[in-house]
């Protein structure tokens, strides 16, 4: 019999119907939208319709989570992108961890997609690796919450379910085969002092990208999820300035 698992308040998707431009927002691995919502209600209030899908398996129990892969994770933006498409004449994507590394799979696979925006991306997180071997173990300690801001937590699972870090070791395998696909202007945000996701990342993206507009944007003072650290106001403002560029 299938459980039900109820959605946790401040997980549920944020959808906002506003011009004819959209961004579709994406949150990280184990996390929830709770993690982009500042950006997702600072981008609709800048006038752009704008989705941010709660991706299948995160923001109720990390049980459920364990039993979804991350072609239910792409199918969730994929759900996102659809939405805005039928509302809108231009689409730009911003994520999160886990959330760029999406928007990364779906600037190659939907080469209209404007810009993209990359948070602490994830394309190679060698810590991870071990987990293929791991055989009696169901689940590891949390990944959240990685902030430098005091006060401050993520919403998101307070266990890592080893078959979903087998799954997102799956994605980056893709992701990183496909980024020479990728042509779309990229602003790529990297925490110097990150936790979860190494920094050199950042570097690895761009160099491997096609896009002729890149930048890396460094965040001396946030960690890992930096859109709820010091750096949140830099991203939105930055993000932001970015996209008009290329509406």
């Amino acid at each position: 019999m299938t459980q039900d698992f109820n959605i946790l308040p401040g997980a549920e998707p944020f959808i906002a119907e506003g011009g004819k431009t959209g961004i579709l927002v994406s949150h990280g691995f184990t996390g929830t939208t709770q993690s982009m919502r500042p950006l997702a209600e600072a981008f609709h209030k800048a006038g752009y319709s704008v989705y941010a899908p709660r991706l299948r398996g995160h923001g109720t129990h990390y049980e459920e989570m364990e039993q979804t892969t991350y072609q239910d994770w792409i199918a969730s933006v994929e759900e996102a992108y659809a939405w805005l498409q039928e509302r809108c004449d231009t689409i730009f994507m911003a994520g999160l961890s886990m959330g760029a590394t999406l928007a990364l799979y779906m600037a190659a696979k939907h080469p209209e997609l404007r810009a993209v925006s990359l948070i602490n991306a994830a394309v190679e997180v060698p810590s991870m690796d071990g987990v293929k071997e791991l055989q009696d173990v169901r689940f590891l300690d949390a990944i959240g919450s990685d902030i430098k801001k005091s006060g401050i937590t993520e919403l998101a699972y307070e266990k890592t379910p080893v078959a979903s870090v087998k799954e997102i070791l799956h994605l980056m395998e893709e992701v990183r085969k496909n980024l020479s696909a990728i042509h779309c202007p990229a602003l790529i945000f990297v925490s110097t002092e990150d936790h979860v996701v190494p920094p050199d990342n950042a570097q690895f993206i761009y160099d491997h990208i096609s896009s002729s507009e890149k930048n890396i944007v460094e965040m001396p003072d946030s960690y890992h999820v930096a859109t709820l650290d010091n750096d949140q106001q830099r991203i939105i403002d930055e993000t932001l300035a970015f996209f008009r560029k290329f509406e």
